[in-house]
């Protein structure tokens, strides 16, 4: 196979690819940070503490990401069948691929969310701000920069899960390489796509990994909340902050 012949392959799987990605994360963003903040505030000693609420959480969270993703592929295909209308191209593995991924991000939206300082969200509750309050200005703000990194990490882990798609009719670079590299022993052509698919994962985490860097407190980002700990630690030099930005 010449490397034309290839090109013309390569495209537009690779955009079949990116397209199932970014449906399945921008699904995964939806419901899966929501889902991962409610498992905190449930949680025992959370906002809204409800045991109950947080255990049937929990045990969904659990099963979801228990399940072999090529397994669900096929356990879902009715519940895709509904959404999609079909159950092959690229649409339609966009469905398992949200499904597969939301638990999985929860978790580390729920891990990234537990590391925010307790400390300032008793600070405010003291002041008498409200849950949602406390969620948006505190919890979502502090947790960012590991929100990003989580988000990156599912993304990339999604760029897997969409080859696996390919076994089943999914499309994409997965699909490709399987029917190429394997069935038409085109090995060549298989490493080219491998190397892609390297190429992509790289841009992708090294784009998440500034992300994160910028909005870090490490960095040059400051969230309002970093002048209300200054204050706690040395009102002194808060006081001197705070007049800097006026």
């Amino acid at each position: 196979m010449t490397w034309d012949q290839m090109q013309e392959l390569m495209w537009p799987a690779t955009w079949e690819t990116l397209g199932m990605v970014g449906i399945a994360g921008l699904a995964t963003l939806v419901i899966g940070l929501p889902l991962g903040l409610l498992l905190v505030l449930t949680d025992k000693g959370g906002l809204l503490q409800n045991l109950t609420v947080s255990r049937v959480l929990g045990v969904i969270v659990n099963v979801g990401r228990s399940i072999p993703f090529i397994i669900l592929m096929v356990a879902v295909i009715p519940f895709t069948r509904l959404v999609a209308g079909t159950t092959l191209g690229w649409q339609a593995a966009s469905v398992p691929l949200a499904i597969g991924a939301i638990p999985f991000f929860a978790r580390l939206v729920e891990t990234s969310v537990r590391e925010v300082d307790g400390g300032l969200v008793e600070a405010l509750k003291a002041m008498g701000a409200r849950t949602g309050t406390i969620v948006r200005k505190t919890l979502l703000p502090e947790a960012l920069p590991s929100l990003v990194a989580s988000a990156t990490t599912t993304v990339i882990a999604l760029i897997g899960y969409s080859a696996m798609a390919g076994t089943v009719g999914g499309g994409g670079l997965g699909d490709l390489a399987i029917r190429y590299g394997y069935q038409r022993f085109e090995t060549a052509f298989m490493w080219v796509i491998v190397a892609e698919l390297v190429v992509i994962v790289t841009a992708i985490q090294l784009l998440g990994d500034f992300a994160a860097r910028r909005l870090s407190h490490r960095g040059d980002y400051r969230s309002p909340l970093s002048f209300f700990r200054s204050a706690q630690a040395e009102p002194g030099e808060a006081d001197e902050d705070l007049a800097s930005t006026h």
